[in-house]
């Protein structure tokens, strides 16, 4: 498999993007809007990666903006953290989505999809240059680390990324939408601010 190194070509966030919005790496492309590249400052400390844009980000064409986006954005300042330094993006760029009436529902990636799209966050990861970057779920553990983990194992430790640099693991915020009873929402969701102000403290012991 082709790695980046980066590409030479390739020098900026700008260029990227304009390389990710020609990607037929995989067949996601086809079905998709658009490609939802990464956002935020160019040199961020702090990088979030999710698994991929939802029907709202295949829309508009920016990551996190919608119902799971929300409640990152709340949980990132009730952790303390400036959303304007934190640099989103996505294991997959494009909306992976099966029909159901006239809704267009989330598909998960399969291994060969987010493998492809690896050649991007490699690219995006070298140009930023996070100093710690926090996968959020599965698909983007996988994804940073290049292999399955459990979520409810590795959570909110400091482990090494394929690329050598510092991930820490915590959920996705799509999956507290999916809790029903108010309490499980409530305590899952303290769980996540406190997994996001611990990120926030290894960024200041790190300054």
């Amino acid at each position: 498999m082709d790695h980046p190194t980066p590409d030479a070509a390739i020098t900026s966030l700008s260029a990227l993007r304009e390389a990710e919005a020609a990607c037929t790496r995989c067949p996601l492309y086809r079905d998709a809007t658009r490609v939802v590249p990464g956002e935020g400052p160019a040199h961020a400390r702090l990088m979030m990666v999710g698994e991929q844009p939802g029907d709202q980000e295949d829309l508009s064409g920016r990551p996190f903006v919608g119902p799971a986006g929300q409640v990152l954005d709340r949980a990132i300042l009730e952790a303390g953290i400036d959303r304007k330094t934190v640099f989103v993006t996505n294991a997959v760029k494009h909306f992976k989505w099966e029909p159901r009436g006239k809704r267009r529902l989330h598909k998960k990636p399969n291994a060969h999809e987010i493998e492809r799209c690896r050649w991007w966050n490699d690219i995006e990861r070298a140009l930023v240059r996070p100093q710690l970057v926090v996968a959020l779920g599965a698909t983007a553990a996988a994804s940073l680390l290049g292999r399955s983990v459990t979520i409810g194992r590795v959570r909110g430790e400091l482990l090494t990324g394929r690329d050598g640099e510092p991930v820490v693991v915590t959920i996705h915020p799509s999956y507290l939408l999916r809790l029903r009873e108010k309490a499980d929402k409530e305590r899952e969701y303290a769980r996540f601010v406190a997994d996001l102000k611990a990120c926030a403290a290894r960024l200041r012991q790190a300054a």
